[in-house]
Protein backbone atom coordinates (compact mmCIF):
# COMPACT_ATOMS: atom_id res chain seq x y z
CA UNK A 1 0.00 0.00 0.00
CA UNK A 2 1.24 3.52 -0.08
CA UNK A 3 4.27 4.69 2.26
CA UNK A 4 2.72 5.11 5.72
CA UNK A 5 5.75 8.37 5.68
CA UNK A 6 3.82 11.35 5.17
CA UNK A 7 4.88 14.29 3.30
CA UNK A 8 3.75 16.88 6.27
CA UNK A 9 5.11 19.91 4.58
CA UNK A 10 3.84 18.82 1.07
CA UNK A 11 0.42 18.29 2.52
CA UNK A 12 0.42 21.73 4.28
CA UNK A 13 0.63 23.33 0.82
CA UNK A 14 -2.78 21.45 -0.74
CA UNK A 15 -5.21 21.14 2.20
CA UNK A 16 -6.15 24.77 2.61
CA UNK A 17 -6.75 25.24 -1.03
CA UNK A 18 -8.75 22.10 -0.49
CA UNK A 19 -11.06 23.82 1.78
CA UNK A 20 -11.00 26.99 0.07
CA UNK A 21 -12.55 25.40 -2.96
CA UNK A 22 -15.58 24.73 -0.29
CA UNK A 23 -16.08 27.54 1.31
CA UNK A 24 -14.88 30.58 -1.27
CA UNK A 25 -15.80 32.50 -4.01
CA UNK A 26 -13.94 34.92 -5.81
CA UNK A 27 -15.93 38.11 -6.93
CA UNK A 28 -13.02 40.46 -7.30
CA UNK A 29 -10.19 40.54 -9.17
CA UNK A 30 -8.00 43.08 -7.86
CA UNK A 31 -4.35 41.87 -10.45
CA UNK A 32 -5.66 38.78 -10.64
CA UNK A 33 -3.54 37.89 -13.90
CA UNK A 34 -0.44 39.42 -11.74
CA UNK A 35 -1.32 36.94 -8.91
CA UNK A 36 -1.78 34.00 -10.82
CA UNK A 37 1.07 34.70 -13.37
CA UNK A 38 3.40 37.16 -12.25
CA UNK A 39 5.87 34.13 -11.51
CA UNK A 40 5.10 32.05 -14.50
CA UNK A 41 7.99 33.55 -16.92
CA UNK A 42 11.68 33.33 -17.29
CA UNK A 43 13.76 30.38 -17.04
CA UNK A 44 12.46 27.30 -15.67
CA UNK A 45 14.77 25.48 -12.77
CA UNK A 46 16.59 22.66 -13.76
CA UNK A 47 16.14 23.44 -17.28
CA UNK A 48 17.51 25.79 -20.07
CA UNK A 49 14.05 26.63 -21.35
CA UNK A 50 11.70 29.56 -20.37
CA UNK A 51 8.32 29.78 -20.35
CA UNK A 52 7.74 31.84 -23.13
CA UNK A 53 9.51 29.94 -25.75
CA UNK A 54 7.27 27.07 -24.95
CA UNK A 55 4.74 28.91 -24.82
CA UNK A 56 4.72 30.18 -28.71
CA UNK A 57 6.16 26.55 -29.77
CA UNK A 58 3.08 24.65 -28.38
CA UNK A 59 0.39 27.24 -29.54
CA UNK A 60 1.69 27.65 -32.56
CA UNK A 61 3.72 24.37 -33.73
CA UNK A 62 2.54 21.67 -31.32
CA UNK A 63 -1.02 22.22 -30.29
CA UNK A 64 -2.95 22.46 -34.27
CA UNK A 65 -1.09 19.18 -35.43
CA UNK A 66 -1.41 17.25 -32.30
CA UNK A 67 -5.38 17.70 -31.88
CA UNK A 68 -5.68 16.68 -35.39
CA UNK A 69 -3.82 13.54 -34.76
CA UNK A 70 -5.42 12.55 -31.54
CA UNK A 71 -8.98 13.03 -33.63
CA UNK A 72 -7.95 10.24 -35.92
CA UNK A 73 -9.18 6.84 -35.08
CA UNK A 74 -5.76 5.12 -34.05
CA UNK A 75 -5.24 7.51 -30.98
CA UNK A 76 -9.13 8.32 -29.77
CA UNK A 77 -10.18 4.94 -29.50
CA UNK A 78 -8.24 3.85 -25.72
CA UNK A 79 -8.47 0.15 -24.32
CA UNK A 80 -8.98 0.45 -20.97
CA UNK A 81 -10.43 -1.92 -17.40
CA UNK A 82 -11.84 0.47 -14.89
CA UNK A 83 -12.75 -2.03 -12.91
CA UNK A 84 -10.03 -3.07 -11.21
CA UNK A 85 -10.15 -3.10 -7.15
CA UNK A 86 -8.49 -0.21 -5.38
CA UNK A 87 -5.06 -1.91 -3.79
CA UNK A 88 -4.33 0.44 -1.10
CA UNK A 89 -7.88 0.70 0.44
CA UNK A 90 -11.07 -1.60 0.78
CA UNK A 91 -13.84 1.23 1.70
CA UNK A 92 -13.84 2.11 -2.02
CA UNK A 93 -17.27 2.95 -3.33
CA UNK A 94 -18.10 4.27 -7.14
CA UNK A 95 -19.17 7.87 -7.58
CA UNK A 96 -23.09 8.26 -7.85
CA UNK A 97 -22.79 11.87 -9.85
CA UNK A 98 -23.82 11.47 -13.65
CA UNK A 99 -21.13 13.65 -15.29
CA UNK A 100 -18.76 10.61 -13.90
CA UNK A 101 -19.61 8.35 -16.24
CA UNK A 102 -17.94 6.93 -19.16
CA UNK A 103 -19.57 5.47 -21.81
CA UNK A 104 -17.84 2.28 -23.29
CA UNK A 105 -18.07 1.75 -27.26
CA UNK A 106 -20.01 -0.80 -28.78
CA UNK A 107 -18.77 -3.69 -31.27
CA UNK A 108 -19.84 -1.81 -34.28
CA UNK A 109 -18.16 1.52 -33.21
CA UNK A 110 -14.47 0.18 -32.87
CA UNK A 111 -12.55 0.38 -36.56
CA UNK A 112 -12.35 -3.41 -37.37
CA UNK A 113 -8.25 -2.97 -36.94
CA UNK A 114 -8.79 -2.56 -33.65
CA UNK A 115 -11.09 -4.61 -32.94
CA UNK A 116 -9.81 -8.16 -34.72
CA UNK A 117 -6.33 -7.21 -33.16
CA UNK A 118 -4.42 -7.08 -35.88
CA UNK A 119 -2.47 -4.15 -35.33
CA UNK A 120 -1.19 -6.80 -32.40
CA UNK A 121 -0.10 -9.29 -35.15
CA UNK A 122 1.28 -6.46 -37.29
CA UNK A 123 3.09 -4.99 -34.04
CA UNK A 124 4.85 -8.62 -33.74
CA UNK A 125 5.81 -9.69 -37.30
CA UNK A 126 9.74 -8.72 -36.38
CA UNK A 127 9.65 -10.95 -33.45
CA UNK A 128 8.04 -14.24 -35.37
CA UNK A 129 10.53 -13.44 -37.81
CA UNK A 130 13.33 -13.78 -35.32
CA UNK A 131 11.56 -16.58 -33.05
CA UNK A 132 11.58 -18.90 -36.70
CA UNK A 133 15.29 -17.97 -37.28
CA UNK A 134 15.81 -19.03 -33.86
CA UNK A 135 13.74 -22.23 -34.35
CA UNK A 136 15.28 -22.94 -37.94
CA UNK A 137 18.82 -22.82 -35.62
CA UNK A 138 17.55 -24.97 -32.93
CA UNK A 139 16.59 -27.79 -35.48
CA UNK A 140 20.04 -27.37 -37.60
CA UNK A 141 22.15 -27.76 -34.74
CA UNK A 142 20.09 -30.59 -33.46
CA UNK A 143 19.39 -29.26 -30.04
CA UNK A 144 16.70 -30.20 -28.18
CA UNK A 145 13.27 -27.60 -27.94
CA UNK A 146 13.32 -27.75 -24.22
CA UNK A 147 17.43 -27.72 -23.51
CA UNK A 148 18.80 -24.92 -21.40
CA UNK A 149 20.00 -22.91 -24.53
CA UNK A 150 17.10 -22.97 -26.21
CA UNK A 151 15.06 -22.03 -22.88
CA UNK A 152 18.08 -19.02 -22.54
CA UNK A 153 17.42 -17.79 -26.04
CA UNK A 154 13.62 -18.16 -26.06
CA UNK A 155 13.87 -15.86 -22.96
CA UNK A 156 16.26 -13.23 -24.72
CA UNK A 157 13.24 -13.43 -26.95
CA UNK A 158 10.93 -12.54 -25.04
CA UNK A 159 12.62 -9.93 -22.67
CA UNK A 160 10.13 -6.87 -24.77
CA UNK A 161 7.58 -8.23 -22.72
CA UNK A 162 9.43 -7.49 -19.76
CA UNK A 163 7.67 -5.58 -17.08
CA UNK A 164 10.77 -4.49 -15.46
CA UNK A 165 11.47 -1.40 -18.68
CA UNK A 166 8.01 0.17 -17.51
CA UNK A 167 7.06 3.01 -15.07
CA UNK A 168 4.13 2.53 -14.86
CA UNK A 169 1.16 -0.30 -14.47
CA UNK A 170 -0.82 -1.36 -18.13
CA UNK A 171 -4.14 -2.82 -17.96
CA UNK A 172 -4.25 -6.38 -19.37
CA UNK A 173 -6.17 -5.64 -22.78
CA UNK A 174 -7.15 -8.81 -23.58
CA UNK A 175 -9.05 -8.82 -20.18
CA UNK A 176 -12.66 -9.05 -21.08
CA UNK A 177 -13.20 -6.48 -18.47
CA UNK A 178 -11.17 -4.25 -20.26
CA UNK A 179 -13.56 -2.02 -23.10
CA UNK A 180 -13.11 0.05 -25.97
CA UNK A 181 -13.40 4.00 -24.90
CA UNK A 182 -13.94 6.63 -27.50
CA UNK A 183 -11.99 9.90 -25.63
CA UNK A 184 -13.36 12.28 -28.23
CA UNK A 185 -16.79 11.28 -26.57
CA UNK A 186 -15.72 11.19 -23.08
CA UNK A 187 -13.93 14.53 -22.75
CA UNK A 188 -12.15 15.35 -19.36
CA UNK A 189 -14.13 18.03 -17.53
CA UNK A 190 -15.39 18.68 -14.02
CA UNK A 191 -18.01 16.22 -13.08
CA UNK A 192 -18.59 17.22 -9.65
CA UNK A 193 -16.03 14.83 -7.91
CA UNK A 194 -14.28 16.91 -4.81
CA UNK A 195 -13.92 16.84 -1.03
CA UNK A 196 -12.19 14.06 1.20
CA UNK A 197 -12.69 11.71 -1.59
CA UNK A 198 -11.18 13.17 -4.52
CA UNK A 199 -7.94 14.61 -1.72
CA UNK A 200 -7.51 11.17 -0.75
CA UNK A 201 -6.38 10.31 -3.77
CA UNK A 202 -3.84 12.78 -4.46
CA UNK A 203 -2.84 12.73 -0.50
CA UNK A 204 -1.84 8.89 -1.43
CA UNK A 205 0.02 10.27 -4.61
CA UNK A 206 2.19 12.72 -2.72
CA UNK A 207 3.15 10.24 -0.02
CA UNK A 208 4.61 8.42 -2.64
CA UNK A 209 6.43 11.06 -3.77
CA UNK A 210 8.15 11.14 -0.51
CA UNK A 211 10.51 8.59 -1.08
CA UNK A 212 10.27 7.57 2.81
CA UNK A 213 12.21 11.09 3.72
CA UNK A 214 11.47 12.76 6.82
CA UNK A 215 10.88 16.32 6.83
CA UNK A 216 12.17 19.04 9.59
CA UNK A 217 9.43 20.42 11.17
CA UNK A 218 9.29 24.04 10.45
CA UNK A 219 11.51 23.64 7.29
CA UNK A 220 10.33 25.30 4.00
CA UNK A 221 9.01 22.84 1.59
CA UNK A 222 10.42 24.45 -1.07
CA UNK A 223 13.45 25.35 0.37
CA UNK A 224 13.60 21.40 1.26
CA UNK A 225 12.95 20.55 -2.27
CA UNK A 226 15.98 22.68 -3.81
CA UNK A 227 18.11 20.38 -0.89
CA UNK A 228 17.35 17.19 -2.59
CA UNK A 229 19.30 15.71 -5.35
CA UNK A 230 17.76 16.64 -9.12
CA UNK A 231 16.30 13.23 -9.76
CA UNK A 232 14.03 13.78 -6.48
CA UNK A 233 13.68 17.44 -7.21
CA UNK A 234 12.39 16.43 -10.96
CA UNK A 235 10.20 13.52 -9.76
CA UNK A 236 7.69 15.92 -7.60
CA UNK A 237 8.42 18.35 -10.15
CA UNK A 238 6.30 15.77 -12.34
CA UNK A 239 3.57 15.25 -9.98
CA UNK A 240 2.96 18.37 -9.65
CA UNK A 241 2.94 19.85 -13.09
CA UNK A 242 0.07 17.01 -13.38
CA UNK A 243 -2.09 18.16 -10.97
CA UNK A 244 -1.57 21.50 -12.04
CA UNK A 245 -2.27 20.63 -15.67
CA UNK A 246 -5.44 18.42 -14.40
CA UNK A 247 -6.70 21.41 -12.79
CA UNK A 248 -6.36 23.75 -15.92
CA UNK A 249 -8.87 21.37 -17.85
CA UNK A 250 -11.31 21.08 -14.88
CA UNK A 251 -11.39 25.13 -15.04
CA UNK A 252 -11.28 25.36 -18.57
CA UNK A 253 -14.06 22.73 -18.99
CA UNK A 254 -16.47 23.63 -15.91
CA UNK A 255 -20.58 23.13 -15.94
CA UNK A 256 -21.59 26.89 -15.76
CA UNK A 257 -24.99 26.47 -16.60
CA UNK A 258 -27.76 23.52 -16.65
CA UNK A 259 -31.54 23.04 -18.06
CA UNK A 260 -33.77 20.88 -19.40
CA UNK A 261 -32.46 21.47 -22.97
CA UNK A 262 -29.14 21.99 -22.69
CA UNK A 263 -25.47 22.01 -20.59
CA UNK A 264 -22.98 24.78 -20.96
CA UNK A 265 -19.48 24.25 -20.44
CA UNK A 266 -16.41 26.67 -20.36
CA UNK A 267 -14.14 28.89 -18.82
CA UNK A 268 -14.58 29.21 -14.79
CA UNK A 269 -12.29 32.00 -13.80
CA UNK A 270 -12.94 31.85 -10.01
CA UNK A 271 -12.20 28.27 -9.96
CA UNK A 272 -9.15 28.78 -12.01
CA UNK A 273 -7.92 31.29 -9.53
CA UNK A 274 -8.87 29.17 -6.26
CA UNK A 275 -6.59 26.52 -7.89
CA UNK A 276 -3.26 29.32 -8.88
CA UNK A 277 -4.29 32.44 -7.35
CA UNK A 278 -0.76 33.22 -5.50
CA UNK A 279 -2.87 34.52 -2.78
CA UNK A 280 -5.59 32.41 -1.80
CA UNK A 281 -3.01 29.11 -2.52
CA UNK A 282 -0.12 30.36 -0.14
CA UNK A 283 2.33 31.01 -2.83
CA UNK A 284 1.71 27.58 -3.99
CA UNK A 285 0.06 28.83 -7.58
CA UNK A 286 2.49 29.98 -9.53
CA UNK A 287 5.05 27.30 -8.62
CA UNK A 288 2.19 24.88 -10.07
CA UNK A 289 1.98 26.90 -13.23
CA UNK A 290 5.73 26.02 -13.41
CA UNK A 291 6.20 22.80 -12.79
CA UNK A 292 3.20 22.14 -15.85
CA UNK A 293 6.17 23.66 -17.88
CA UNK A 294 8.57 21.55 -16.68
CA UNK A 295 6.06 18.70 -16.83
CA UNK A 296 5.73 19.41 -20.80
CA UNK A 297 9.32 19.81 -21.45
CA UNK A 298 9.87 16.05 -20.15
CA UNK A 299 6.68 14.81 -22.40
CA UNK A 300 8.29 16.51 -25.38
CA UNK A 301 12.06 15.47 -25.02
CA UNK A 302 10.37 11.70 -24.65
CA UNK A 303 8.81 12.87 -28.37
CA UNK A 304 11.78 13.64 -29.80
CA UNK A 305 13.61 10.87 -28.68
CA UNK A 306 11.28 8.06 -30.16
CA UNK A 307 11.17 9.66 -33.58
CA UNK A 308 13.11 6.57 -34.89
CA UNK A 309 10.69 4.27 -33.55
CA UNK A 310 7.97 5.41 -35.41
CA UNK A 311 10.15 5.93 -38.73
CA UNK A 312 10.53 2.66 -39.30
CA UNK A 313 9.03 1.17 -42.54
CA UNK A 314 7.48 -1.76 -40.35
CA UNK A 315 5.41 0.63 -37.72
CA UNK A 316 2.11 0.72 -38.31
CA UNK A 317 -0.95 2.72 -36.91
CA UNK A 318 -2.95 0.14 -38.06
CA UNK A 319 -6.56 0.44 -38.40
CA UNK A 320 -7.90 -1.48 -40.73
CA UNK A 321 -8.21 1.83 -43.26
CA UNK A 322 -5.12 1.69 -45.51
CA UNK A 323 -5.01 4.83 -46.84
CA UNK A 324 -5.96 6.52 -43.49
CA UNK A 325 -3.80 4.78 -41.81
CA UNK A 326 -0.95 6.02 -44.31
CA UNK A 327 -1.95 9.50 -44.00
CA UNK A 328 -2.00 9.51 -39.96
CA UNK A 329 1.27 8.02 -39.93
CA UNK A 330 2.40 11.35 -42.14
CA UNK A 331 0.65 13.48 -39.67
CA UNK A 332 2.32 11.78 -36.83
CA UNK A 333 6.27 11.62 -38.19
CA UNK A 334 5.72 15.25 -39.17
CA UNK A 335 4.66 15.87 -35.35
CA UNK A 336 7.52 14.18 -34.47
CA UNK A 337 9.84 16.03 -36.35
CA UNK A 338 8.50 19.23 -35.11
CA UNK A 339 8.61 17.88 -31.52
CA UNK A 340 12.97 17.14 -32.25
CA UNK A 341 13.20 20.72 -33.75
CA UNK A 342 12.96 22.63 -30.08
CA UNK A 343 15.78 24.43 -29.82
CA UNK A 344 15.91 24.12 -25.84
CA UNK A 345 15.11 20.18 -24.95
CA UNK A 346 15.25 18.98 -21.21
CA UNK A 347 18.50 17.41 -21.21
CA UNK A 348 17.93 13.89 -19.12
CA UNK A 349 21.80 13.18 -19.02
CA UNK A 350 21.77 15.38 -15.45
CA UNK A 351 19.25 12.38 -14.35
CA UNK A 352 21.15 9.21 -13.12
CA UNK A 353 24.37 9.88 -13.84
CA UNK A 354 26.24 10.09 -10.60
CA UNK A 355 27.97 6.89 -8.92
CA UNK A 356 26.64 4.03 -11.04
CA UNK A 357 25.13 1.80 -8.24
CA UNK A 358 23.85 4.62 -6.58
CA UNK A 359 22.19 5.69 -9.84
CA UNK A 360 21.02 2.39 -10.38
CA UNK A 361 19.56 2.36 -7.03
CA UNK A 362 17.93 5.43 -7.46
CA UNK A 363 16.26 4.61 -11.19
CA UNK A 364 14.69 1.43 -9.51
CA UNK A 365 13.28 3.92 -6.61
CA UNK A 366 11.91 5.76 -8.97
CA UNK A 367 10.19 3.67 -10.98
CA UNK A 368 8.95 1.70 -8.49
CA UNK A 369 7.19 4.57 -6.70
CA UNK A 370 5.52 5.97 -10.12
CA UNK A 371 4.49 2.45 -10.75
CA UNK A 372 2.52 2.72 -7.57
CA UNK A 373 1.37 6.41 -8.25
CA UNK A 374 -0.14 4.56 -11.41
CA UNK A 375 -1.75 1.61 -9.31
CA UNK A 376 -3.73 4.58 -7.21
CA UNK A 377 -5.72 5.48 -10.29
CA UNK A 378 -7.74 2.36 -9.85
CA UNK A 379 -8.66 3.84 -6.55
CA UNK A 380 -10.45 7.41 -7.69
CA UNK A 381 -14.06 6.86 -7.46
CA UNK A 382 -15.50 8.95 -10.45
CA UNK A 383 -14.84 7.08 -13.61
CA UNK A 384 -14.44 9.73 -16.10
CA UNK A 385 -11.68 11.05 -13.86
CA UNK A 386 -10.33 7.52 -13.33
CA UNK A 387 -10.19 7.42 -17.09
CA UNK A 388 -8.30 10.30 -17.33
CA UNK A 389 -6.16 9.45 -14.48
CA UNK A 390 -4.81 5.91 -15.80
CA UNK A 391 -4.44 7.53 -19.16
CA UNK A 392 -2.41 11.00 -17.72
CA UNK A 393 -0.02 8.22 -15.75
CA UNK A 394 0.48 5.91 -18.33
CA UNK A 395 1.51 8.07 -20.37
CA UNK A 396 4.31 9.90 -18.73
CA UNK A 397 5.12 6.33 -17.63
CA UNK A 398 5.45 5.89 -21.55
CA UNK A 399 7.39 9.19 -21.85
CA UNK A 400 9.88 8.31 -18.67
CA UNK A 401 10.16 4.55 -20.27
CA UNK A 402 11.60 6.30 -23.38
CA UNK A 403 13.99 8.71 -22.15
CA UNK A 404 15.75 6.04 -20.14
CA UNK A 405 16.08 3.32 -22.96
CA UNK A 406 18.24 5.62 -25.34
CA UNK A 407 20.64 2.57 -25.68
CA UNK A 408 17.79 0.16 -26.98
CA UNK A 409 16.41 3.14 -29.42
CA UNK A 410 19.75 3.94 -30.50
CA UNK A 411 20.25 0.06 -31.18
CA UNK A 412 17.04 -0.48 -33.45
CA UNK A 413 17.08 -2.17 -36.50
CA UNK A 414 16.33 -0.10 -40.00
CA UNK A 415 15.44 -3.69 -41.11
CA UNK A 416 11.89 -5.13 -40.16
CA UNK A 417 13.17 -8.82 -40.11
CA UNK A 418 15.18 -8.39 -36.64
CA UNK A 419 13.86 -8.09 -33.20
CA UNK A 420 13.83 -4.85 -32.04
CA UNK A 421 15.67 -3.88 -28.75
CA UNK A 422 12.71 -1.48 -27.83
CA UNK A 423 9.04 -1.89 -28.00
CA UNK A 424 6.44 0.40 -27.11
CA UNK A 425 2.42 -1.64 -27.08
CA UNK A 426 -0.41 -0.20 -28.51
CA UNK A 427 -1.95 1.23 -25.26
CA UNK A 428 1.24 2.71 -24.36
CA UNK A 429 1.37 5.08 -27.77
CA UNK A 430 -2.15 5.99 -27.23
CA UNK A 431 -1.88 7.07 -23.66
CA UNK A 432 1.83 8.65 -24.76
CA UNK A 433 0.31 11.07 -27.46
CA UNK A 434 -2.93 11.62 -25.48
CA UNK A 435 -1.46 12.55 -22.16
CA UNK A 436 1.09 14.98 -23.81
CA UNK A 437 -2.22 16.09 -25.83
CA UNK A 438 -3.76 16.81 -22.33
CA UNK A 439 -0.42 19.09 -21.38
CA UNK A 440 -0.55 20.54 -24.60
CA UNK A 441 -3.93 21.92 -23.65
CA UNK A 442 -3.08 22.78 -20.60
CA UNK A 443 -0.13 25.27 -21.68
CA UNK A 444 -2.71 26.31 -24.32
CA UNK A 445 -5.61 27.26 -22.34
CA UNK A 446 -3.29 29.44 -19.51
CA UNK A 447 -3.52 32.02 -23.13
CA UNK A 448 -7.00 32.29 -22.63
CA UNK A 449 -6.62 32.49 -18.61
CA UNK A 450 -4.22 35.20 -18.83
CA UNK A 451 -7.03 37.08 -21.31
CA UNK A 452 -9.73 36.53 -19.22
CA UNK A 453 -8.20 37.98 -16.13
CA UNK A 454 -6.68 40.67 -17.21
CA UNK A 455 -10.05 41.90 -19.11
CA UNK A 456 -11.84 41.06 -14.97
CA UNK A 457 -12.81 44.81 -13.69
CA UNK A 458 -9.89 45.66 -11.82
Amino acid sequence: MPNSVHCQTTMKSFIPLALLLTSVHVTTAGSAAHRCFCQVTGTLDDCACDVETIDRFNNKEIFPKLQKLLSSDYFRFYKVNLNNPCPFWTDHSQCGLKYCAVKPCTLGEVPEGLKSSSYKVLERIPIIIQFLALFVQVLSLNVCPCSDETRQALQEWKKHDDESDRFCMLDDEDSPKSQYVDLLLNPERFTGYKGPEAWRIWNSIYEENCFNLFLIKGQGFYRWLEGLCVEKRAFFRLISGLHASINIHLSARYLLDENWFEMKWGHNVSEFQLRFDKELTEGEGPKRLRNLYFLYLIELRALAKILPYFERPAFHLYTGQHTQDNENKKLLLELLHVAKSFPLHFDETALFAGNNKEAMKLKEDFKLTFKNISRIMDCVECFKCRLWGKLQTQGLGSALKILFSERQIDAMPNTSNTNPSFQLSRQEIVSLFNAFGRISTSVRELENFRSLLSNLKQ
